[in-house]
């Protein structure tokens, strides 16, 4: 396999940055996965909510959620690593106030159900 052409910039970086950029990357995917687990778990075993089309939604929602932050992953980690290797500051990512927002509204909606039924 070739190496990808970004990884001809700059100097090679420390590799204590790049295992812990790895590092990171690797969290990002277990939260994926977590996310994943969740909808299958809320769609499978909450029978018992209502409406069941909220349900619905909620775990597709989450599956969505869950392979948009994997792909997320990736291009944050390679965007570390080609700053990294530049030598500039690690660019800004919007993924975390996003995904703070959308376990807020999980929550939310969860809550809601729960109180309703």
């Amino acid at each position: 396999m070739r190496d990808p052409k970004w990884r001809d910039e700059g100097d090679e970086p420390d590799y204590r940055f790049t295992l812990a950029n790895e590092r990171t990357f690797l969290a990002w995917i277990r939260t994926a996965l977590a996310l994943l687990a969740g909808g299958v778990l809320l769609h499978q075993f909450a029978t018992e909510l209502d409406p069941r089309l909220v349900v619905t939604v909620l775990s597709t929602g989450l599956g969505v959620v869950a392979a948009v932050l994997s792909v997320m992953a990736y291009t944050r980690w390679r965007a570390n690593e080609i700053a990294i290797r530049s030598g500039r500051p690690l660019p800004f990512s919007w993924v975390l106030p996003g995904l703070a927002a959308v376990c807020l509204l999980t929550s939310a909606v969860l809550v809601v159900l729960l109180l309703v039924t």
